[in-house]
């Protein structure tokens, strides 16, 4: 029986997988991608198999093809232009991670000398003992007395925030918290999205103007908080969370909440200027109310228009 090529729309896949050649059967309008326009303005663009992304005076990267001088996408997913680097990472992916990457984390299991650490991905991250600041801030070799007391610093279903400090032969990542802004995380609520909706940027660690702090996960592991700072050392591995938050707070932590989840709904990057406009176009409704199909739109059309005005100035 011979075998017929799989037929979508806009392109045709041709039967040689091993090269993963893609035959464009008639071309599709749709606004060609600007790598500086992406850059200067973090709009995700995502691209379906076959698309054309550029021409190739850009390098080939991981879920791309080089056909005919133009350079096509492999994947449905978002690209991500690094310089000449053009790479498409997959929309449905689990976190891979990389060295430096910020992670939001649940411990799930407590071992010698280490911790298992839930970070989306396909393997659970390994939290070293000697890879964690003690209370104090002290710098010492981690002793008998230490191990015992694992469970004092972090214990099972603990939620924190680390750094991807390298990975091991097999592919899970080692993770670090030796900074006074990495540690156990509290007095807030974890929004999960996927990992492919958290782009990097400078600075993961956002302070919102409305009182509330949320920490970006490159995993897809969203915190939101109320700003907090830790002024006895003692209490750094602390798990109880402040007894002065207001129902005014709470109920502005789960309305950024609701705002995160309507824009992962929605398949719309998240970054600080995203959400801003979203929080502020869901205030004229109830919590509730953000995520009800009758509102959500009206909140979303709003926060994508100040977006664009906001782009065109």
């Amino acid at each position: 029986m011979e075998f017929q090529p799989f037929k979508m729309i806009g392109f045709q896949v041709t039967h040689d997988f091993s090269k993963q050649i893609l035959s464009l059967s008639k071309s599709v309008e749709k606004p060609r991608f600007s790598i500086g326009l992406a850059k200067e303005s973090q709009i995700m663009h995502i691209v379906t198999p076959g698309e054309q992304i550029t021409e190739t005076d850009f390098m080939r990267g991981h879920g791309t093809v080089v056909k005919e001088e133009k350079l096509y996408s492999l994947l449905a997913g978002i690209v991500e232009p690094i310089n000449k680097l053009v790479s498409v990472r997959s929309l449905g992916a689990r976190y891979t991670g990389d060295i430096g990457d910020v992670v939001v984390g649940r411990i799930t299991d407590i071992g010698q000398n280490r911790w298992k650490v839930d970070i989306q991905s396909r393997l659970d991250a390994v939290l070293l003992l000697s890879s964690i600041q003690l209370p104090g801030s002290v710098q010492r070799r981690k002793n008998e007395m230490d191990q015992l007391e694992m469970h004092k610093y972090f214990n099972v279903g603990d939620l924190l925030v680390a750094e991807v400090q390298q990975f091991f032969a097999d592919g899970a990542a080692s993770l670090h918290t030796r900074s006074i802004k990495y540690g156990k995380l509290r007095n807030g609520s974890l929004v999960i999205v996927p990992s492919s909706l958290i782009k990097r940027s400078k600075s993961h660690f956002l302070d919102l103007v409305y009182g509330v702090s949320v920490i970006l996960g490159l995993n897809g592991y969203v915190w939101v908080c109320k700003p907090y700072k830790v002024e006895d050392e003692s209490e750094m591995y602390s798990s109880k969370n402040l007894d002065s938050i207001t129902p005014n707070e709470r109920e502005m932590i789960a309305r950024v909440c609701n705002c995160i989840s309507l824009l992962a709904k929605n398949k719309i990057q998240i970054t600080e200027t995203i959400l801003v406009y979203a929080i502020e176009s869901s205030l004229a409704y109830s919590i509730s109310q953000i995520l009800d199909p009758d509102h959500s739109s009206t909140i979303l059309e709003q926060a994508k228009q100040q977006f664009a005005d906001s782009m065109e100035v």
